[in-house]
């Protein structure tokens, strides 16, 4: 199934401008083509150009139309499965690696706006919030073995008093602070990466989707208007790879997500929610995830569609989880609202790995992927040009197919997420 193009512009959209890009007409020969304008492909285009390859970049819209540019901006250590899940499925020094190429991702994305000057709006601190006491007790669990097991000591536990210097809501009961992870504006930083792939001499072109592309040792990418010949290729299409790698495609589903920003509240009364301007997420199955922007407004996200239809009355269906948090805001009016799709495994492990050779692919963030993208590109540059070991760490992981097939897929997820909106409630 193909999806649909997101409904509504984001607010990160409005204000924010770039390049216009031509499209792909004739055809072309050069050492590597991606495929994906997102912060994966950005990278990757990058990190290959700066390793010397003459590289090509197709977007089928914009740089940064996807998940890459209309997500929550929230840069976040580990990955979206548990480290316990992966010490099953990859053994104890693999799940240990993973860990540590996380962390490395939140560094790489901190370098990247540093050395190329990413005028992104960064902020430090991510808190991880519960909303029952059984989640407190996860917490804790969860801050035990970041420090005992992974030496990861960046993270603390926050109680009820202090929690409330990062966000005042009577709805949280303790909270997970990170002083490495942040949140930042993200079609700034996409774009950011981008220009950057650019100067290092990767062409990007955009309005160029991929229809197929022909394997072989010289590999040939398709779009409407030209062909790009190749001896390497990086899929990075994520939620929208579609027909053009079925394989790939049904390891992943798209799954939509929804934000809204409000009207400007002013500084002094974002303050009074979000004093320390840490983004904020709870631990909920279905989460409710949420920061301040630059100019005093606030971003919450919530709320997630299976069915690839975006959910009616969306602005008051968010704002209403929105004011369940912050009863403070009850007079705040929507003036944004908007969402896009993620893509999800089975396992919500990232899916990396060839498909030939020479083709590689990254894909499955499952919502952690505004770093770790980041890291994705710069992993199969590596793997590209001959250093493979640490983007293999990533190609060990297993993965199954969503069941069900293109057809009973969607639904037979629909009806196990009830589970999990039982349990939210529990």
């Amino acid at each position: 199934m193909r999806l649909s193009a997101p409904s509504a512009r984001s607010f990160y959209a409005f204000g924010e401008s770039a390049p216009a890009r031509p499209g792909l007409r004739g055809e072309i020969r050069v050492d590597a083509c991606v495929l994906g304008g997102g912060i994966a492909g950005c990278s990757a285009a990058l990190h290959l150009a700066q390793r010397g390859y003459k590289v090509a970049l197709l977007e089928a819209r914009t740089v940064g139309y996807g998940a890459s540019g209309r997500s929550g901006g929230q840069t976040i250590f580990g990955l979206a499965v548990s480290q316990q899940k992966l010490e099953r499925e990859v053994g104890w020094e693999d799940a240990h690696r993973l860990f540590d190429l996380s962390i490395e991702a939140l560094d790489l994305t901190q370098s990247l706006i540093r050395d190329f000057g990413i005028d992104c709006d960064y902020h430090p601190n991510h808190v991880h919030v519960a909303v029952k006491p059984r989640q407190v007790d996860e917490l804790k669990q969860w801050c035990e073995e970041l420090h005992q097991d992974y030496a990861y000591r960046s993270v603390r536990m926050l109680e009820r008093d202090e929690l409330q210097g990062h966000v005042r809501s009577d709805r949280y009961l303790a909270g997970l602070i990170d002083t490495r992870s942040g949140h930042l504006h993200p079609l700034k930083y996409t774009h950011g990466v981008a220009r950057a792939a650019e100067a290092a001499g990767a062409a990007i072109y955009e309005d160029s989707e991929v229809l197929r592309y022909d394997a072989g040792t010289e590999v040939r990418v398709h779009t409407a208007h030209g062909v790009v010949r190749c001896a390497n290729l990086v899929l990075c299409g994520n939620a929208y790879i579609g027909a053009v790698a079925p394989q790939l495609s049904r390891r992943i589903l798209g799954v939509g997500t929804y934000i809204i920003a409000t009207e400007p509240l002013g500084e002094q009364l974002a303050r009074s929610v979000l004093p320390s301007n840490a983004a904020i997420a709870d631990i909920n199955w279905i989460l409710d995830y949420f920061r301040r922007s630059e100019d005093h407004r606030l971003l919450f996200g919530g709320r997630v569609s299976y069915s690839s239809v975006q959910p009616p009355r969306l602005a008051d269906s968010m704002l209403a989880r929105m004011r369940r948090v912050f009863p403070a805001l009850s007079d705040v009016k929507v003036a944004y609202a908007w969402g896009g799709y993620l893509d999800i495994t089975m396992s919500r492990a990232p899916n990396f790995g060839r498909l030939a050779g020479n083709v590689f692919y990254v894909q499955g963030f499952s919502g952690h992927g505004m770093a770790l993208a980041g890291l994705a590109g710069r992993l199969a540059a590596e793997a590209l040009a001959g250093t493979a070991e640490r983007f293999d760490v990533f190609a060990r992981i297993p993965h199954r197919d969503f069941p069900g097939g293109t057809l009973f897929r969607r639904p037979s997820l629909m009806l196990a997420m009830q589970y999990f909106r039982l349990r939210d409630l529990l």
